[in-house]
């Protein structure tokens, strides 16, 4: 899988659609978790590509909420980006916005962890610690089952993906709280430096 496009790149791209700084945490968060989990499953050539893929998967989100995952191939082209990468990151708007289906390991990856990973932030942030580091699975599935808290992460597409890796769901929870941990300190480290400047 090529990416065609250097992280830096990749990072002013981002910005350039981009402003909101929960936008931007969500971005690196996402971005982290995929590099974990390609490290984990097998893929760490593809280290790179798959935290790519996480950090722009929202690109079109925040200009264009209703156009999300149609909106994202025109800008990513002109970005540079390549086609393996568009449909990667439009594969997670399946049923959702676009018929893109997540076929590869990466794809069905990102299609259950990017609404997870707003979910587990929202738990964490109501933690004492405001971290993932002391949180465990059984804190996460009793904030899971409250439909009222985090209503806007999905569960539907949660499970849909857990479905797809077939996996159970306390697996892609437990595994994503982990992906998190081993994040946390380099996305607060790269917010620190957005907020200061």
């Amino acid at each position: 899988m090529e990416s065609r496009i250097t992280r830096e790149a990749a990072w002013e791209l981002l910005r350039k659609y981009n402003k909101d700084l929960f936008h931007l945490q969500h971005a690196l968060t996402v971005e982290g978790v995929m590099r974990w989990y390609a490290e984990q499953l097998g893929f760490a050539d593809e280290v790179d590509f798959w935290g790519l893929v996480g950090l722009l998967h929202d690109i079109d989100f925040e200009l264009y909420p209703h156009e999300h995952c149609i909106k994202a191939p025109e800008l990513l082209r002109e970005g540079g980006v390549g086609d393996d990468m568009i449909h990667a990151i439009c594969s997670h708007g399946y049923g959702i916005n676009v018929d893109v289906k997540p076929e590869h390991l990466m794809e069905k990856v990102l299609y259950a962890t990017d609404e997870l990973t707003g979910l587990i932030w929202a738990t964490a942030l109501m933690r004492p610690s405001k971290s993932v580091q002391d949180m465990e699975l059984k804190s996460l599935k009793k904030k899971y089952k409250s439909k009222g808290f985090a209503a806007g992460c999905s569960r539907e597409v949660i499970e849909k993906g857990a479905e797809m890796l077939g996996w159970p769901l306390d697996e892609v929870l437990q595994r994503t709280i982990e992906a998190m941990r081993d994040c946390e300190e380099q996305v607060t480290k790269e917010m620190e430096t957005i907020e200061n400047r």
